[in-house]
């Protein structure tokens, strides 16, 4: 067939009248949701529509997918037919038809490694096609090494680790040859989220759990974008079976939610003591559900101090400023938060933090409890 190029005009719009035809089909193609304006970029090998941040990972991969700008490139007649035939419905239901209930699918506001490792399993590796390829994290039980940030030291040592569903934990041991575990995190308790900026390494996967009703933080890597990604979903498939059996009544919808948690506010922030005497300290301070912690480091194993924050209707309120008379802040814009034992100060930097935190507390009060929650309230130590 005769290959010549068309205007630029012609295919773009061309092209647009196409992808118009089928609302769903508006958006980027690994978003999941349509984005807030057309995506200027196009796969002609997939035939799906991206946006500019997920055309850069396609570029990766050029032996799976070649891409030009919907605007600015001159289209041949057989790319715009491959496009026009496809589209990012198409491709769905090709690449995304096996994808598990508890693989995560990245969004927009997640990390680069995960949409990258996502769009590779999508075309370069064809995981969604062919379920056998989805084992590594599919298998109910997985081990290798990883490199871990020492609870004192700070130094990331490779620690052999173990996730076993059978025995519903997580394990890593301080030698290769160790019989017994260092530690052993409990599936039931357990949550993973990527923290790349905060650990320092474009891999690094923070993980927490319980440990005698406190958290306990432990920061890990692998060099391998692949195998960081197959532990985090190793990890969320432990969760699912774990909770499959805890809520048989549940649907895949409810569970999938509590799989795997990303924090709803971190940053620093100040604060004082229960006498509301002492002077303020700067913490670094993460917002986990409605567990409010403080650390002294970002990267510390255990927080300082644990704030329960509960709802409206249990006597808990978010308020803008402090009580009168309150001295000891270097920070200008304080945020009090009244529980029913006692009230906690902060002080944030800017008036931006202050919106922010407070917005991410109210978040919490006014979402009514959960039967469960009620007993974490109740057991739930208040740390000054």
């Amino acid at each position: 067939m005769f290959q010549f190029v068309f205007s630029r005009a012609y295919c773009t719009n061309s092209i647009r009248r196409k992808w118009k035809e089928f609302e769903k089909t508006l958006g980027c193609a690994e978003e999941g949701h349509p984005s807030l304006g057309d995506p200027d970029w196009a796969s002609y090998t997939l035939g799906v529509f991206i946006c500019l941040s997920c055309s850069g990972i396609h570029r990766n991969i050029p032996q799976v997918s070649k891409v030009k700008s919907v605007r600015l490139d001159a289209w041949d007649e057989a790319q715009v037919e491959f496009l026009a035939s496809h589209g990012n419905d198409a491709a769905r239901a090709r690449f995304e038809s096996k994808v598990p209930s508890f693989y995560y699918r990245p969004t927009p506001s997640d990390c680069q490694l995960l949409r990258e490792q996502w769009i590779r399993a999508k075309y370069e590796r064809q995981e969604f096609i062919y379920p056998e390829k989805q084992e590594p994290y599919s298998a109910g039980y997985r081990e290798g090494f990883l490199w871990k940030r020492g609870r004192d030291n700070g130094q990331f040592l490779s620690r052999k680790f173990v996730l076993t569903e059978r025995e519903g934990a997580l394990k890593y041991f301080n030698r290769n040859d160790a019989k017994e575990p260092k530690a052993v995190m409990k599936i039931e308790h357990l949550n993973a989220t990527f923290q790349p900026a905060k650990i320092g390494h474009p891999h690094g996967l923070q993980v927490t759990y319980l440990k005698d009703n406190s958290t306990r933080n432990i920061f890990i890597y692998h060099e391998d974008g692949k195998e960081i990604v197959d532990w985090f979903n190793a990890l969320r498939a432990a969760r699912f079976h774990y909770l499959q059996v805890a809520f048989p009544g549940a649907s895949d919808a409810d569970l999938v939610p509590k799989l795997s948690r990303n924090y709803l506010k971190e940053g620093y922030m100040e604060k004082t003591g229960p006498k509301q005497t002492e002077g303020f300290r700067k913490r670094w301070f993460t917002m986990d559900d409605r567990r409010l912690m403080y650390f002294k480091d970002p990267l510390d194993a255990f927080a300082r101090g644990e704030v329960f924050i509960g709802s409206k209707e249990s006597g808990y309120t978010v308020l803008h400023g402090f009580p009168p008379s309150t001295q000891g802040h270097h920070w200008p814009h304080g945020i009090t938060i009244v529980t029913p034992d006692r009230k906690f100060l902060f002080a944030c930097e800017t008036e931006s933090d202050q919106r922010e935190w407070v917005a991410a507390f109210q978040k919490a009060v006014d979402r009514p409890m959960l039967p469960q929650e009620y007993a974490v309230e109740a057991h739930f130590k208040h740390k000054p």
